[in-house]
């Protein structure tokens, strides 16, 4: 599972993506999408089986994950 930093393509603002789940489902990652939300205090949404959160959150969405027993990875730039 990788967590990504983007900026491009998306008018100057950065979003934290979160992809590679394995062995869950939709309602599963809805419920960690809702949970780094409240966590970070923005918005976020999950699309095309991957979690976006925006701003750079990559530090509470590793420890999100982490508390899930999921195994993160930073990646990208």
């Amino acid at each position: 599972m990788d967590i990504i930093r983007q900026k491009a393509g998306r008018g100057g603002k950065t979003v934290t993506v979160v992809t590679g789940f394995v062995g869950i489902g939709l309602p599963e990652k809805e419920q960690l999408a809702k949970a780094m939300q409240r966590a970070c205090g923005s918005g976020g949404t999950v699309k095309e089986g991957r979690i976006e959160i925006q701003g750079d959150q990559r530090e509470v969405v590793a420890k999100i994950l982490t508390e899930a027993n999921f195994k993160p990875v930073f990646a990208g730039g």
